[in-house]
């Protein structure tokens, strides 16, 4: 049975795919926090992407990496480069060094976050973060395709929306995906024979979606879940703001932190 380590892996999105992925490979679950609840194919270990001396030694031996630890929301540009660019880095340099052939590398919908809703994006789509957070987990796709061609890894980066039980709001409607399809994706990113670089959306089959997954589709990938099942109850509240930045782009509030001057303007390009 083959090893994977998850970065990260305390948190919400590690918490939510530990259960599907356990049965199958034995997890090594590293954290910068104490993990208590590590079952019969789990071992918990206190490290930081911050030290990629720790993360070698943490991933010797195993047969991938699926790395979810990083700054999570809208801090200081200081605390983005720390968790986003430099930790990203530490990520896949002790991939390389420790021998690893397979990263999955969890981006956000956030790097193409100013797009206006009523566009929909494929893989190829011209980045626009909509954030600090969005920007430096744009570097951590880059930084995925880098160590692909200079160091021979397998990476599937996956532009992740909603993770959660179901949607809890009308963006969501369109951005949401399921544990068991989320982990579907990071199965194809540790095991597809053809895959060298990839990058999809890291969405559930939602019929109100802003994206064209086709490059998802391509390596196998067939959603089980969708938002829709859920949409009538969450219509029925009351509506977003025309007005308001958030209700026209992707990316939602976030993209509404430190914007200024006419909303219109994301539509000019």
């Amino acid at each position: 049975m083959e090893t994977i380590v998850i970065t990260g892996a305390g948190g919400h999105v590690g918490t939510a795919i530990r259960p599907l992925l356990r049965d199958r490979r034995r997890l090594v679950l590293l954290d910068r926090a104490a993990i208590s609840d590590a079952g019969a194919q789990e071992t918990a270990i206190v490290a930081d992407i911050g030290d990629e001396k720790a993360l070698i030694q943490a991933f010797r031996g195993a047969a991938g990496v699926i790395h979810l630890a990083g700054c999570t929301t809208e801090e200081p540009i200081e605390q983005q480069i720390a968790g986003n660019v430099q930790g990203a880095w530490n990520v896949f340099a002790a991939a390389k060094e420790a021998g690893v052939p397979r990263v999955v590398f969890t981006s956000s919908h956030h790097v193409v976050g100013h797009y206006p809703r009523y566009r929909r994006l494929g893989s190829e789509a011209i980045l626009r973060p909509d954030s600090r957070y969005g920007l430096t987990k744009a570097f951590g796709e880059q930084c995925g395709a880098f160590f692909a061609d200079q160091a021979g890894l397998r990476v599937l980066a996956i532009r992740v929306g909603f993770v959660g039980e179901k949607p809890i709001d009308r963006r969501r409607l369109s951005i949401w995906i399921s544990p068991r399809d989320l982990t579907q994706l990071i199965e194809i990113g540790l095991a597809h024979p053809d895959l060298r670089y990839a990058l999809v959306y890291g969405v559930s089959n939602n019929a109100r979606g802003f994206f064209d997954n086709g490059a998802a589709f391509a390596l196998g990938y067939r959603p089980q879940d969708s938002a829709d099942e859920h949409a009538a109850a969450i219509l029925s509240g009351p509506p977003e703001n025309p007005d308001a930045l958030g209700s026209r782009v992707i990316g939602g509030a976030m993209a509404q932190q430190g914007f200024s001057g006419d909303p219109a303007r994301i539509d000019e390009w």
